[in-house]
């Protein structure tokens, strides 16, 4: 099962150049190899494509999953340097009607601004009271703060959109020191790194199954040197301290994919890696 979950991992870095840029991320395709997002394999049934946009500039790039409330991937370039976490937690105004503002704003904002409530904004995504009462679980960043770079971009990662909940101990342990030391090793010698990071959905809510629980975090990078290209991928399974990064054991069971077609896994899947 965690080799075929491996497979979903591959698909978000691997299948570059093959699909057509999703017109709602036109304006925030830097973020991804090429300009290109991973095929719709990866969709939820009622998806959101979400620049994330924050003080007249986008920081990076999200699929949302507006039913389980959830992200499905956060894309970014990774590109860590200094700046402060941001004390506060933010919302997406167009979530609620794409007319508002497409500026991530906190709850309080929007509500004055719009003369809504809270409830009113939770119709169409994770709000503060989601995350409020929870117990072995962590709020836990798909783009992380840790790989961005001044105080707008590393603040543009706090909004709930790009957050699921996490395994405590995963956060503050392996999955933590995957971000803040694994990613600066492997990057050396890297002039660009496209980063995807998502969330498998789980079979399990908090706040009375507003928000689901993912089964497994997943993070997938494209390096980009001045003469070659490397890629990588780890996943982990968000009730347990490890992380797997036995990749090519994917590779070995494409065949096991019903999905995807044999021509298609060839071309698509050994891509980035010919």
């Amino acid at each position: 099962m965690l080799e075929l979950l491996l497979l979903q991992v591959l698909a978000s870095c691997l299948w570059l150049g093959h699909s057509e840029v999703v017109n709602s991320f036109t304006n925030c395709s830097r973020f991804f190899y090429d300009g290109i997002p991973p095929t719709d394999v990866l969709n939820p049934n009622n998806p959101a494509r979400i620049c994330q946009f924050f003080r007249n500039l986008d920081h990076y790039a999200t699929l949302y999953d507006r039913d389980r409330r959830i992200p499905v991937y956060s894309a970014y370039i990774y590109q860590p340097g200094p700046g402060n976490r941001s004390k506060l937690w933010y919302a997406e105004p167009q979530l609620i009607n794409p007319t508002y503002s497409r500026d991530i704003d906190t709850e309080t904002s929007i509500s004055n601004r719009y003369k809504i409530t809270p409830q009113q904004i939770g119709q169409s995504q994770a709000i503060n009271q989601d995350y409020n009462q929870l117990h072995g679980l962590d709020r836990g960043h798909l783009s992380p703060s840790s790989h961005q770079s001044g105080n707008n971009s590393k603040w543009a990662t706090f909004t709930l959109t790009n957050i699921v909940p996490q395994n405590s101990t995963l956060n503050k342990g392996q999955w933590n020191i995957y971000e803040r030391r694994t990613m600066v090793q492997k990057t050396q010698g890297c002039v660009t790194t496209y980063v995807i990071t998502g969330a498998v959905p789980g079979n399990t809510s908090i706040s009375n199954n507003r928000v689901n629980v993912p089964s497994h975090i997943w993070s997938a990078a494209c390096c980009l040197t001045n003469t070659t290209r490397r890629t990588w991928a780890v996943i982990a399974e968000n009730n347990r301290n490890q992380i797997y990064d036995q990749v090519y054991i994917a590779l070995g069971l494409l065949r096991d994919q019903p999905s995807v077609s044999p021509g298609r896994r060839r071309k698509e899947l050994f891509s980035c890696l010919l």
